[in-house]
């Protein structure tokens, strides 16, 4: 996973203080710092375009990134908090997390469906509804997984997923606690037509035949 953890570029920041925060805005930057690790916090400063991109994509955040700065080792990060113009509602100010490998944190992690040529509902033309193309699971910063995999062999028309029915990766554990769905294989839609007008047709039949019982009572 190491390699898929997204890079988030940034400068050391020299100065300290308000002054220093107010330059570096001036300058296109958003100021920031970083903690956390047992080591000295080190303020830095981080292009503003390149964080509006990351925060309009969302999920800042819950995402663990690899923290680059020039002259620094790089280091897994996360982010604690963002602070915004009241006004103008923009970035002032971010803080972010070192993180230990053994750190546990909540992320998003992708959901990957597989065997889809043998599941049977879907060969009869049932489509795959998918819930959660992604879910928050709590997992160790050292062995965080790339995806994790949902098998859809065997499964029919009307099958559901739940999170029970998936092996997650050892040490990970979801942040809900409720046995929530990831996906199910729905009827086609011919099929759903189909089976509302026969519905509709039994419903109509049931209205007839009390409107003849009545009027054969009167």
């Amino acid at each position: 996973m190491a390699g898929q953890i997204p890079d988030l570029h940034a400068e050391a920041r020299t100065g300290t203080g308000k002054g220093a925060a107010r330059q570096a805005r001036r300058d296109g930057m958003v100021p920031g710092i970083v903690y956390g690790g047992d080591v000295d916090p080190l303020p830095i400063n981080i292009p503003y375009n390149a964080l509006i991109k990351r925060l309009k994509n969302g999920r800042f955040l819950s995402t663990l990134w690899n923290l680059k700065v020039d002259g620094q080792d790089d280091v897994r990060v996360i982010c604690r908090s963002v602070q915004r113009d009241v006004v103008k509602d923009l970035p002032t100010h971010i803080d972010l997390l070192r993180l230990r490998r053994t750190s546990r944190i909540s992320l998003f992690i992708h959901v990957d469906f597989i065997n889809e040529d043998k599941a049977p509902g879907l060969k009869k033309g049932g489509v795959l509804t998918v819930v959660r193309p992604e879910v928050e699971l709590n997992v160790v910063a050292g062995d965080i997984p790339e995806q994790i995999t949902v098998d859809l062999e065997g499964m029919d028309i009307g099958d559901i997923v739940h999170i029970s029915d998936v092996t997650l990766p050892q040490g990970a554990k979801p942040t809900v606690e409720r046995d929530f769905v990831i996906a199910n294989v729905s009827a086609p839609s011919s099929l759903r037509a189909s089976e509302d007008e026969e519905s509709e047709d039994v419903a109509a039949d049931e209205v007839e035949t009390v409107a003849e019982s009545e009027a054969s009572d009167d």
